[in-house]
């Protein structure tokens, strides 16, 4: 399987409207950082992970063939405020979309006219399906087993694709859900900056922590704000196996 990154930004993005730090005004294309999605492809399957307001922008560069799945985190607006962007992929057909049930019921709240009883024509079109933590399924080729993190009080959903497995948005997470991720040699997960604690988000040493945890081979740290630092400057800092995901990077895994 390849993994894009097609955004590691948190909400605001970077650079921040009207900020002028190092960060905001580098020129160095990897500090650049939309908001976080990614693409899981095979041959013959293409999952999407979220679908930020920036989908158009992020898939623009990419080639143009049908989603076969759209996974859902949560239901926060920087994480689908771009669903009805998906529209030219329709004319594959019908794009089914799946999210645990708050995540569902966000989505009918902040989309009802993707699906009303009588939509109006060039609308999404939209197939709605609800997943659990725990359960696993499959899409083509690609196995997919949800898991829940905790957005502070809010349960949202990882996923983990045979050795590979992504987290955004996490505070913490329950021992029987870290189980599930027994075997995973490839991680990404959240990391918002380095001090000022967050509410619902890690921090870099907490993310880190989290890596030695789940005992991985390699992580790569994403959903990160402008206070996280320079790119390059973050990297030489972090251990060898830890390292800044940036958009548009590639990943080989292992399904």
């Amino acid at each position: 399987m390849i993994v894009t990154f097609l955004g590691t930004g948190t909400s605001c993005g970077v650079p921040v409207i009207g900020c002028q730090c190092r960060v905001c005004q580098s020129a160095d294309p990897k500090d650049k950082r939309l908001r976080c999605s990614i693409l899981v492809e095979t041959e013959t399957t293409r999952l999407l992970v979220d679908c930020g307001p920036d989908f158009r922008t992020q898939m623009l560069p990419q080639p143009f063939r049908r989603i076969d799945g759209i996974l859902v985190t949560h239901s926060h607006y920087d994480h689908v405020g771009g669903m009805d962007d998906i529209r030219p992929y329709c004319q594959f057909g019908e794009i089914n979309v799946y999210a645990d049930p708050i995540a569902r019921e966000g989505m009918l709240q902040m989309l009802p006219y993707c699906f009303a009883d009588h939509r109006y024509p060039g609308v999404p079109a939209i197939g709605l399906h609800e997943i659990e933590a725990g359960r696993s399924f499959r899409i083509g080729d690609i196995d997919i087993l949800p898991f829940r993190v905790m957005h502070g009080k809010l349960p949202i959903l990882g996923y983990r694709f045979g050795t590979f497995a992504y987290i955004t948005d996490m505070k913490t997470i329950e021992d029987d859900q870290v189980e599930l991720l027994n075997g995973v040699e490839t991680l990404v997960v959240n990391a918002l900056r380095f001090d000022r604690p967050h509410h619902s988000h890690q921090l870099v040493d907490d993310a880190i922590a989290f890596a030695r945890r789940v005992g991985a081979k390699r992580t790569f740290l994403t959903h990160m704000c402008h206070d996280v630092g320079l790119h390059e400057e973050v990297n030489k800092m972090l251990p060898n196996d830890i390292k800044l995901a940036y958009d548009g990077q590639k990943m080989e895994v292992f399904g």
